[in-house]
């Protein structure tokens, strides 16, 4: 199950039951173990749900709370960090389920900037937010060390943006195509 204390989750699956997408909200408290890890911990991070945007689709889902923009004195827009750990576990979910992985970020929008048009933003408790996905593919292939100490890592904000896509676009008649990138 979903952490329903954290507000990101909890507006996503919001979003995906107003939007009568079919999902999976998947129990994050363990890790599922699995053998021949490349990570060589023998387990997996579990990822965050199971999306179903067609019948013919299911996708690998992690999701990514940031603040748009972050920070309190220095602004700073298009946060996107991840973890090693998160990217290697989402890639093998991909591999095992077959199915294009995707890091979503949900940006809770603070300031008069939004990273989506105004039409695109949900609302959820009082808040907005914005759903930009990445193919964990293409983070992978661009990310960045952010902390050695951390294991964390992050694309750089051009590549971001230019990699990111509205959640919504993926909802459409035809996933697969803008999943394979014939629609950008």
């Amino acid at each position: 199950m979903t952490k329903r204390s954290n507000h990101y989750e909890a507006a996503f699956e919001n979003y995906l039951r107003q939007h009568r997408v079919a999902y999976v909200a998947v129990d994050e408290q363990r890790r599922s173990l699995i053998g021949n890890s490349l990570i060589g911990k023998g387990s997996l991070k579990n990822l965050d749900f199971i999306v179903s945007p067609s019948d013919s689709v299911s996708l690998p889902v992690d999701i990514k709370g940031r603040r748009f923009p972050s920070g309190q004195r220095h602004k700073q827009y298009w946060r996107n960090w991840s973890t090693w750990d998160d990217l290697e576990s989402l890639a093998r979910w991909q591999d095992k389920l077959g199915s294009c992985a995707l890091l979503v970020f949900a940006f809770h929008v603070v300031g008069q900037r939004s990273p989506v048009e105004p039409a695109r933003l949900f609302e959820f408790r009082d808040r907005s937010y914005a759903f930009l996905a990445v193919r964990v593919a293409d983070y992978i292939q661009f990310a960045r060390p952010l902390s050695a100490r951390w294991q964390t890592v992050s694309m750089p904000n051009r590549l971001f943006r230019q990699a990111a896509f509205p959640f919504d676009a993926i909802l459409g008649a035809q996933p697969e195509a803008h999943l394979l990138g014939t629609n950008q």
